[in-house]
């Protein structure tokens, strides 16, 4: 994305001895990293008490991350990384997204999304394209707009 002002949350996951043991929470555009989420069976951590399946999330860090979708545009690519059944089933996680996303303050959408979120995804109005990554991985959507015609 040479010359792209790029934005948003990337969410890159933490390997050790070749295991994932965690998920950190990026700003794409000044390039922080916080740590977001760790296996459960390896949290001695009291801030990580969000559970989903095997992790515990830290709220603290999904509330910056909210903070950042929600300020970091207008921008040319912006980024949502991943939304899942935190977001979709729970009303947790980035869910400033989801406004950020209406915005369209940008020439660029992706966004990632599990695979049982999709439809969900389609019910709230979003026309993205979909790429699909595989049938365990998430799938990536986009969303492409001129803004020369806004």
């Amino acid at each position: 994305a040479a010359g792209w002002d790029v934005a948003g949350l990337l969410s890159p996951a933490i390997f050790e001895n070749g295991v994932k043991t965690g998920i950190l929470a990026q700003d794409l555009r000044i390039g922080e990293s916080r740590p977001l989420a760790v296996l459960a069976t390896q949290s001695p951590f009291t801030n990580y008490h969000l559970p989903l399946g095997q992790w515990l999330f830290d709220p603290t860090v999904i509330a910056w991350g909210n903070q950042i979708l929600q300020s970091r545009q207008p921008c040319d690519l912006f980024i949502v990384d991943e939304l899942g059944p935190l977001e979709f089933f729970r009303g947790e996680g980035w869910v400033n997204a989801f406004d950020a996303l209406r915005q369209v303050s940008y020439r660029l959408g992706v966004v990632v999304i599990r695979p049982e979120c999709i439809d969900a995804f389609a019910k709230m109005g979003f026309s993205f394209q979909v790429a699909e990554a595989g049938s365990s991985q998430p799938s990536l959507l986009t969303s492409y707009r001129d803004q020369a015609k806004s």
